[in-house]
């Protein structure tokens, strides 16, 4: 098994050979994305390549709108020529009731517009921020990853979400500690109808949450019950607040409100 170090002189040397040409990255904000954008910006400066190095964002209806705020905030810190292209993903009614492929689906929409705007500019090297710890969860927007062509460096060279922060941190990343905050349907149970006012409800209510002093939070809604998901050592502040948190939350919309005992977990409704 490779070390910590070996991976990273892998990765660099895989990056250096990317930055001989222009290049696009699929670009969230998260932690992935910014390491693999501010490993492109050092390794350019480095070699004194003039190659331009496009951080590409999804606005879509599907991820918060803080996403994309901090998103536009981290591509300006790395030098990056940022542009963000919408995508409408609840216009294909195949994605519009959350099939156990939404993933894929999704992932092939936005890729497309990506690739799109990639052969615009003569692009032909695109990354994205697939980490060795997505390879072993359910993960089925990868596969429209590989059919587009699109490249994975820190999946390739076996970087852990955990080695990812810890570059992050060496690379100076201002997100290298911000927790993941995957997309808004990921809330819902497959076969519900994603409307955006329910999604904008759920993110209404997480940033309250997280305001209130619980970071790593997801509200899963069943229905009428909303599942609240934190870390277990969470539990004793919340129950404290529940006689703030509860009222406000229902004031959102929300009738029934259960604090699952499992703590968080990511992908619980993937559990089946």
């Amino acid at each position: 098994m490779r070390t910590y170090e070996e991976k990273k002189k892998a990765l660099y040397d895989f990056m250096n050979t990317c930055i001989e040409e222009d290049i696009c990255i699929a670009f969230s904000g998260g932690v992935d994305s910014s390491v693999l954008l501010q490993l492109a910006r050092n390794c350019a400066e480095e070699k004194k390549r003039q190659s331009s190095i496009y951080a590409v964002t999804f606005h879509t209806m599907l991820h918060p709108s803080c996403d994309l705020e901090i998103a536009q905030k981290v591509a300006k810190e790395a030098g990056a020529i940022h542009k963000v292209l919408f995508v409408n993903e609840l216009e294909q009614a195949e994605i519009r009731f959350n099939p156990k492929d939404r993933c894929y689906l999704c992932k092939k929409a936005l890729f497309g517009k990506l690739k799109a705007y990639a052969e615009e500019k003569r692009v032909s090297c695109i990354l994205e921020g697939t980490n060795e710890d997505d390879l072993h969860v359910y993960r089925p927007g990868l596969k429209a990853v590989k059919e587009m062509g699109v490249l994975s460096p820190l999946a390739m060279h076996g970087f852990t979400k955990e080695e990812v922060r810890r570059l992050a941190e060496e690379l100076g990343v201002s997100v290298a500690k911000r927790p993941s905050t995957p997309c808004l349907a990921t809330r819902l149970p497959y076969g519900a109808e994603i409307r955006p006012e329910i999604l904008e409800k759920i993110a209404k209510a997480e940033e309250y949450l997280k305001k209130e002093g619980f970071p790593v939070v997801r509200l899963r809604l069943h229905g009428e019950i909303a599942r609240v998901e934190i870390p277990k050592e969470h539990f004793g502040r919340f129950l404290k607040m529940q006689e703030t948190l509860v009222p406000k939350l229902k004031a959102m919309g929300f009738r029934y409100l259960t604090l699952d005992m499992e703590g968080f977990r990511s992908g619980s409704m993937d559990e089946e």
